[in-house]
């Protein structure tokens, strides 16, 4: 693995705090996710489930967890199932974990083969009342009409076993995932370095008539030599107008001169994302517009981030980031203040400049579980990423930090990277 090896007290500790809210007497099963298929023989790259990765750590495909905590044998009360290495596998994809490596890697001692689960799990299936088992109950999942493993091992379950119980393992993850560890924090903010590391080498790349995604090398260049797994997401690098699509990320557009650039960007280290964004002139310098609007958006992320404290509902603190950008727009010229106090409340006006939200949980999923109804705590990670779009003038400004909340206010894991007008154009001319 690319990332330095994490301590197995982590996963002991997740899964301890995970069969502390299961129901009496049952079995969770979680599966790893599927490696996806490009066309001919090659494959796109694993993402592991992170619900499984969260509670024992491993990496690899073909792998499945299975907790038994009232288990008779205390030998099944945690096993994990993994892929056995053979010939052919060494020769084409190299080594697999062994059963001692996977022990050192998530704390559990007993390690099986996984085609020996139908065997072992037959074994302890019939003394249990039921199962936990594993679902992508994302909000904004993309699975919906794809079957997955989970998928699989639910009919497969149901199929085998059906007058047992089912429960929803995701139900338990979803409020555990929501509040980080210190060692999950310190993984978030290793990622976050490395952006901050990415952005220096791609805004120090910018000139007038460079491709975007010669900026985005840099990003990449960054993001590999320093362990990186993955973006969290594909990067946008959009000038002049193409900021103002709001998931633009083709970045195969000429940067013109006098144009500022939207630079959307996050890290994958360790499974671990970071989530930030900047903006910047082409040419170095901001036009007096382009410093109005920066300035702006920026007033709104630095009011707006000290709203993230505990107790905080999500509804109500959107509502005054909403304010707080409306505000900046009449200040701006592009609303009326008139206009605004006699408008239709459901339909503001500052949803022409302002489309999206500006705080979600960030960890595991860029995008990370959690129920939005539920009060901020301590110990949550959440962005803060206000924005304005002028389609009209082609200019798109979005700023991005990562916040973690204590009962003192919340910490910006990123507060070294320059956002500041004057740090910018500084460090363009360096």
């Amino acid at each position: 693995m690319r990332y330095q090896p994490i301590s197995n007290q982590l996963f002991i500790k997740n899964r301890s705090n995970f069969v502390s809210e299961m129901k009496e007497n049952t079995i969770t099963i979680l599966t790893s996710n599927d490696v996806k298929h490009n066309n001919a023989d090659d494959v796109m790259g694993f993402t592991q489930n992170n619900d499984l990765f969260y509670l024992c750590g491993i990496d690899q495909e073909e792998s499945i967890l299975v907790l038994y905590p009232d288990a008779y044998k205390e030998e099944n009360r945690a096993i994990l199932f993994i892929k056995e290495t053979n010939e052919t596998i060494k020769i084409w994809d190299g080594e697999k974990l062994t059963k001692k490596q996977a022990t050192e890697v998530s704390g559990i001692q007993r390690v099986e083969w996984v085609q020996d689960l139908e065997m072992v799990l037959q074994y302890m299936a019939f003394e249990a009342d039921g199962f936990y088992l594993g679902h992508n109950e994302h909000l904004k999942r993309v699975t919906k009409d794809q079957q997955t493993q989970q998928d699989r091992m639910i009919s497969w379950c149901k199929e085998k076993y059906p007058l047992h119980e089912y429960y929803r393992a995701a139900k338990i993850t979803r409020g555990l995932r929501q509040i980080k560890s210190e060692e999950e924090i310190a993984l978030i903010k290793k990622a976050a370095d490395i952006s901050i590391e990415g952005f220096h080498r791609a805004i120090q790349s910018a000139k007038p008539n460079i491709k975007e995604y010669e900026i985005e090398a840099e990003l990449i260049y960054t993001l590999t030599k320093n362990g990186g797994s993955r973006h969290s997401f594909k990067p946008i690098v959009a000038s002049g107008k193409n900021a103002c699509a709001l998931h633009y990320n083709t970045n195969d557009d000429v940067c013109k001169d006098g144009e500022m650039i939207l630079m959307d960007f996050g890290v994958c280290y360790a499974n671990y994302n970071s989530d930030t964004t900047r903006c910047f002139p082409v040419n170095g310098k901001f036009s007096e517009r382009q410093k109005e609007v920066y300035s702006s958006v920026l007033h709104c992320l630095k009011e707006g981030s000290k709203l993230l404290m505990p107790g905080a509902i999500s509804s109500e603190y959107e509502a005054q980031m909403a304010k707080l950008v409306e505000t900046e727009l009449i200040k701006l010229g592009l609303l009326d203040a008139v206009e605004v106090a006699n408008q239709d409340p459901k339909k503001p006006l500052y949803k022409k400049y302002f489309m999206h939200g500006t705080a979600h949980h960030i960890g595991l999923d860029v995008h990370d579980v959690g129920l939005y109804s539920r009060p901020f705590e301590a110990g949550m990670v959440l962005t803060c990423e206000p924005g304005i779009y002028i389609a009209e003038e082609g200019i798109g400004c979005r700023l991005e930090n990562d916040y973690v909340l204590t009962e003192n206010g919340p910490i910006n894991l990123t507060e070294a990277m320059p956002i500041e007008i004057e740090e910018i154009e500084a460090l363009m001319k360096s």
